[in-house]
């Protein structure tokens, strides 16, 4: 079993536009379903500012991650294949932008499920489609992108029921598409043997003009993400339900 990681590229850019986009863009789709937790655990707590507005629930927020670096104090060091909780112990667990990092993938999801009580929630987010893989997913130890249809058949196959799925980033995706195709054309995409994940990732510079732009076309996002499910973006974001018996 791997947990690939590069070190998250938040350990020194926390403040880069996509991580604050996507800090808002997690709290539209999935804020209306955490309810009243008493136990949360954040899986990969490490990877920017992904879940502020979580902890401003009441109860007890549990941090983990590979990286002890991005941990504050009292977070736990360890891998998500093989969690060091308890069955059951977790009324709602966050996983985002981790099970790519993960494989096998059904060991990850079973793990999530695992510590999850019956009739709490996970919620998580991965990166989309295959066809983007680049260079920038070798450095950061991803082994898959998703589509939504394949996030959701991941997560049933571990028995967790789907409450919402969605893509997320639609109004950037243009330039999201525009530099994965001008990256394929240049050859940047092949998985050569000396490509390796990198200790901390480098983030692509971003002046502030432009980083304002791309904050305000995710404004888009977040208003539409409240009410609808977005048919494409560069990132997939779901909510499950673990039932209450097995099937």
């Amino acid at each position: 079993m791997t947990t690939n990681h590069g070190g998250s590229a938040s350990l020194e850019s926390t403040d880069y536009w996509w991580y604050r986009a996507r800090t808002t863009l997690l709290e539209a789709v999935l804020s209306s379903r955490v309810g009243a937790p008493r136990r949360v655990l954040d899986v990969g707590s490490a990877d920017g500012p992904s879940v502020t507005w979580l902890r401003e629930h009441d109860g007890l927020h549990v941090t983990i991650d590979i990286d002890p670096r991005g941990l504050q104090a009292g977070g736990v060091c360890g891998s998500a294949l093989e969690l060091p909780f308890a069955d059951g112990t977790f009324d709602l667990v966050g996983a985002f932008d981790v099970i790519e990092h993960c494989d096998p993938e059904s060991t990850v999801l079973s793990e999530l499920t695992r510590v999850l009580r019956p009739g709490g929630t996970m919620m998580m987010s991965v990166p989309a489609y295959t066809w983007a893989w680049s260079s920038f997913d070798v450095a950061n130890g991803h082994h898959r992108r998703y589509t939504r249809r394949r996030a959701r058949d991941a997560v049933e196959q571990a028995g967790l029921t789907v409450d919402r799925s969605t893509y997320a980033f639609a109004a950037v995706f243009p330039f999201f598409a525009a530099q994965r195709i001008v990256s394929r054309l240049g050859g940047m995409l092949s998985r050569s043997s000396t490509e390796s994940p990198a200790d901390v990732v480098a983030l692509p510079s971003v002046s502030p003009s432009v980083s304002s732009l791309l904050m305000r076309l995710c404004r888009i996002d977040r208003r539409l993400l409240r009410r609808f499910d977005l048919p494409f973006g560069s990132s997939v974001v779901l909510a499950t339900t673990k039932p209450t018996s097995a099937r």
